[in-house]
């Protein structure tokens, strides 16, 4: 059953992430090159075969973000020829409309929006490199003290907090329920950015909140929030939940440049399997303490895309109707060049 009346997401909601939106005008307005042209030096080579070496990442101010980080601080990139620009974006939403737009070559999002863009034909999208997913005690449902909200049986009609309409943090939830038998149906879903999660949580306007890391630790350090249920286990344990892309048009003009970025990612991701290697660079990017970063817990970090793996994403997104029909997810893989 969709959550949405008529099927599927709202054109309005279509690339809705931690409470952005961008309208599907936005999406088909130029900006750079176009909806699906890259940058203007896209298709030249560079050094080591690049076609382009400068490069503009779009980015969140979230942990999984860390081996990107990483990647620029300990030189990944500058081995591959690269000079990596992280642009900080406010949402996903809004990074992936920029990639869209052309004014970002790669940005990382959910895989939500992308599969939603790409199934609707908002947009044609490359996935270039895996980023993370969902282990357990790092995405729960929460509720506050003393709240009668004690397991996932209590959440039927009640006021809910997500990230957005659309988002993963609803489909997560609605699948979450369903795996213990929970009728959604009657939930009353309230999009809240997630740091004011944890307050609204405190304050009873909200039920129970779907956080993730770092606010779930800092709600239950700071508002003494509980868990009521670990919503990356069971039937959604190690769902992958985010990705870099590029429109299809830079991956196709770009090829050794986007091989060369899985690349880097790859040995900063290797690298970042070490915990001590990128608790440091928290507090730097993800607006956390280091008291925060140094327990917080961490998601599993991936590059290699596999098929198989995020096909999981939009199998989800069709039975709950956020698309209508299904998406082609080894065609959005970008491959390297055949020496």
């Amino acid at each position: 059953m969709s959550p949405f009346p008529g099927g599927g997401i709202p054109r309005r909601n279509l690339l809705k992430l931690a409470g952005g939106v961008v309208t599907a005008g936005a999406l088909m307005g130029t900006s750079g090159c176009g909806l699906l042209g890259g940058s203007e030096n896209a298709g030249q080579s560079g050094p080591g075969g690049l076609e382009k070496a400068n490069l503009k990442v779009g980015a969140l101010a979230t942990s999984e973000i860390a081996p990107l980080h990483l990647a620029v601080k300990n030189g990944h990139f500058q081995r591959e020829g690269l000079n990596v620009e992280i642009v900080t974006a406010k949402d996903g939403a809004s990074a992936l409309n920029a990639a869209i737009g052309g004014d970002y070559d790669i940005t990382f999002s959910s895989y939500v929006p992308i599969f939603a863009a790409q199934a609707s034909g908002v947009a044609q999208l490359k996935i270039v490199a895996d980023c993370a997913s969902a282990t357990p005690n790092t995405i729960m449902i929460m509720t506050a003290p003393g709240s009668p909200v004690r397991t996932a049986a209590d959440l039927a009609g009640k006021k809910i907090a997500i990230s957005g309409m659309g988002t993963i943090s609803q489909l997560m939830v609605q699948a979450t329920m369903r795996a213990h038998g929970v009728d959604f149906s009657r939930v009353e879903w309230a999009p809240i950015g997630f740091p004011n999660m944890p307050e609204q949580l405190r304050q009873g306007h909200v039920d129970a909140a779907f956080l993730v890391e770092p606010f779930l630790t800092l709600a239950a350090r700071d508002t003494k929030a509980v868990p009521v249920v670990d919503a990356a286990t069971g039937p959604l344990q190690d769902i992958p939940l985010g990705g870099y892309v590029s429109t299809a048009n830079f991956a196709d003009q770009n090829p050794n440049t986007v091989a060369a970025f899985h690349r880097a990612m790859q040995a900063a991701t290797d690298e970042a399997q070490d915990r001590s290697k990128i608790e440091p660079l928290l507090p730097t990017f993800a607006k956390v303490d280091a008291e925060t970063a140094a327990v917080m817990g961490l998601l599993n970090m991936h590059t290699r895309v596999d098929a198989t793996r995020l096909e999981r994403v939009p199998r989800l997104m069709r039975e709950f109707g956020y698309i209508q029909k299904d998406v082609d997810v080894k065609a959005m893989i970008a491959t390297p060049p055949q020496n």
